[in-house]
């Protein structure tokens, strides 16, 4: 690679935005920089599924402004809608079809207006319905630190693209541990804000499960970049409460003591690997060794195994909304032969839901949500977990099975046991990169704060980064 690309693919979005903004380089050499680590790294990882680097050269030569100036980024190939670009949310029929959208969603446009230069899109499975990266349409991703394993999902190309350094920073989503789950597979900093923190325009419903950010490397860069993009737009019917002062400024700032409560052990009684206890615990003893009171605790609720039941009619109702919204880019309904069987079963039994059931789901979802969150108001003020109940899966782990679709989401419910209790209550939750296996792959722990308590988490998450820096660890070459 050229010299520029090999000194800047590292850099976090902040120092990138720096060289531009005090004149060290243009925005043109760090998108070409860029384009360049792309082209000669994604190769073995099939993280960037969808290019367009002559529309991206256009935009660095043009006139920039905000915090990220000339600082390249690229957009998750799921809901986040780019004008004049394609998007197929890793469904096969719309690749063949490559529709074009004709708006940006608001957080694409806040993208830009913060002065990012997207380049293209990354994989993510077909409707972010798996937490890996495979989607029949596009192929697998894989993970920079071993390519037989997962980057994680459903932002698993947002995340191979950010750890192997071709951006410093990448749009993501999360509606079950989608923005979680990758970071920690990828080790990397992946912030889910709460729920009406951005807003889901002009689309999606921020009173439902998903929330849309980034994953990124460094506390800063997401503290930032959460300045820039927050906030409501038109018509959001859930508004999460403003920070007393940027976010920013939590970064390096004073930390209260605080009072976390450890998770170690699998709520539901259900195996959790070693190297998932090991990398909480030692967490526990960092924040302890911060000034932190450390104590086993966490919300009952965790330990409903009747949840996921429950909530059943709400997940298969929102995948065969989003197969009919597929339909709607196309023209035309879609048939079963065009969507992978892991999701038009969930459709399916959607059709069999009645509205009573469909109401008896949203209910469920906000007694958890309640019951959850009264941990925090008793007292608490963090949560601290594993992110994910083992390391990183072998690709093809959660493919479908002849006669069973549905084998993967029940290989994933092993795998994701600590990221969707808090889609459901639409508290903050942040996975940070503090721990590393022996096979040299990324163990995530996540820490989970009160509603609308972002500026803990980062303030917190600033004190580990600075006490057990990470920056130094890069996947192999």
């Amino acid at each position: 690679m050229s010299e520029i690309a090999n000194e800047t693919r590292w850099m976090d979005a902040t120092e990138q935005a720096r060289l531009v903004a005090d004149g060290e380089v243009s925005a043109i050499e760090l998108v070409d920089a860029a384009i360049e680590r792309i082209e000669q790294l994604d190769g073995p990882l099939n993280a960037v599924n969808i290019r367009w680097f002559d529309d991206a050269r256009s935009a660095a030569a043009g006139e920039l402004s905000g915090p990220f100036a000339g600082v390249p980024t690229l957009l998750k190939d799921l809901w986040a809608h780019s004008e004049g670009h394609p998007m197929t949310n890793g469904n096969a029929a719309l690749r063949e079809a490559m529709p074009i959208s004709d708006h940006d969603t608001e957080l694409v446009a806040r993208f830009r207006d913060a002065g990012l230069v997207t380049l293209g899109r990354t994989n993510s499975p077909e409707l972010g319905s798996l937490p890996v990266t495979e989607p029949v349409a596009w192929g697998p991703s894989r993970n920079p630190w071993s390519t037989d394993h997962t980057p994680g999902g459903s932002s698993g190309g947002a995340a191979a693209a950010v750890a192997s350094g071709m951006v410093p920073v990448a749009n993501a989503s999360d509606g079950g541990g989608s923005i979680r789950i990758p970071a920690s597979c990828c080790g990397l900093v992946g912030l889910k804000p709460s729920a009406g923190r951005i807003t889901m325009g002009p689309e999606r419903d921020e009173s439902g499960l998903s929330v849309h950010f980034a994953v990124s490397r460094s506390v800063r860069d997401s503290a930032r970049l959460l300045d820039a993009v927050a906030g409501p737009g038109v018509g959001d019917n859930v508004i999460a409460p403003a920070p007393t002062r940027p976010y920013a400024d939590e970064v390096g700032n004073d930390v209260p003591k605080l009072r976390i409560g450890l998770l170690d052990t699998h709520p539901l009684g259900q195996p959790l690997h070693a190297d998932c206890i090991d990398a909480v615990r030692s967490a526990a003893t960092m924040l302890d060794g911060l000034g932190h009171h450390v104590e086993p605790g966490f919300p009952d609720a965790l330990s409903d195994a009747s949840f996921s039941a429950r909530f059943m009619a709400m997940w298969a109702t929102n995948m065969a909304l989003g197969i009919a919204r597929l339909g709607d880019a196309l023209g035309r309904e879609l048939t079963a032969d065009e969507v992978e069987p892991v999701n038009w079963v969930q459709a399916e039994y959607a059709a069999r839901v009645s509205g009573v059931e469909y109401g008896a789901a949203l209910g469920a979802v906000a007694q958890y949500r309640r019951t959850i969150q009264s941990w925090w108001a008793d007292g608490w003020d963090l949560l601290l977990t594993p992110t994910l109940s083992e390391p990183p899966v072998r690709i093809g782990e959660h493919d479908a099975q002849p006669g069973d679709p549905l084998a993967g989401m029940r290989r994933a419910g092993a795998f994701v046991s600590f990221t969707p209790p808090f889609n459901a209550s639409g508290q903050p939750a942040i996975s940070l990169p503090l721990h590393w296996n022996d096979s040299g792959l990324p163990i995530g722990v996540q820490l989970v704060a009160a509603y609308g308590r972002e500026d803990l988490l980062l303030n917190v998450a600033a004190q580990l980064e600075h006490a057990h820096p990470w920056a130094h660890r890069t996947p192999p070459a």
